[in-house]
């Protein structure tokens, strides 16, 4: 009985509709470090008001894997994967749990056009008010990394392509690899300001350009 069970889903749109209310980023307040070493380069920054929704499903559910590439025109991304595609990226988490990054005023739309499409038993979840995304990229981005993260970050453990959500100094994160020099971070909110200027002492013998 409860298979048939079709019960009403709230889709709420989480942007302000009043056009005058200016949104912050949680890192809006923080400004770049400043190093004096000119020749050792490196881009830290805050991607800001991007939405994130949380996908969890089946992932032999073929609803789900046409209607992701149907609505999101990616693929969704095989274990520890991520997927690009224009301005949308998806990162796995777990067996059945991915995360879907968008720009935040595309989040409403995508969803409830996802919810349209997808079928079973799945659910969405938007969770963009929790979290942030970084971007640590330039040359030794990986060096940084090395010095936060227990996770192996060599090449050939962890290629371009490549997502684990895992432990980043005493927090968490999802670090997910776009390109050889360019590493993206989800982080939770309320660890935002700690990791960023963890990220800042990982940084200090090189100095943070404009990125």
């Amino acid at each position: 009985m409860l298979d048939n069970y079709s019960a009403p889903i709230a889709v709420m749109n989480l942007l302000p509709a009043d056009g005058n209310v200016k949104a912050a980023s949680p890192l809006s307040h923080i400004a770049a470090p400043e190093n004096s070493d000119e020749h050792q380069n490196i881009c830290l920054k805050e991607e800001k008001y991007l939405g994130h929704i949380v996908l969890r499903g089946n992932s032999e559910n073929e609803s789900i894997k046409k209607g992701i590439k149907n609505i999101l025109g990616c693929d969704l991304p095989a274990q520890l994967q991520c997927s690009y595609c224009d301005n949308v990226s998806i990162r796995w988490i777990s067996p059945d749990e991915w995360l879907i990054i968008c720009a935040s005023d595309k989040a409403y739309e995508l969803e409830t056009a996802l919810r349209k499409k997808l079928s079973g038993h799945y659910s969405l979840c938007d969770v963009s008010g929790g979290q942030t995304l970084l971007v640590l990229s330039c040359n030794h981005a990986q060096e940084v990394l090395m010095k936060s993260t227990s996770y192996d970050v060599a090449d050939c453990h962890f290629p371009v392509g490549k997502a684990v959500t895992t432990t980043l100094a005493k927090s968490q994160a999802i670090i997910c690899r776009k390109d050889k020099n360019t590493w993206e971070l989800v982080i939770r909110r309320s660890f935002s300001d700690y990791i960023w200027q963890w990220l800042q002492d990982a940084c200090f013998e090189f100095r943070v350009i404009e990125c």
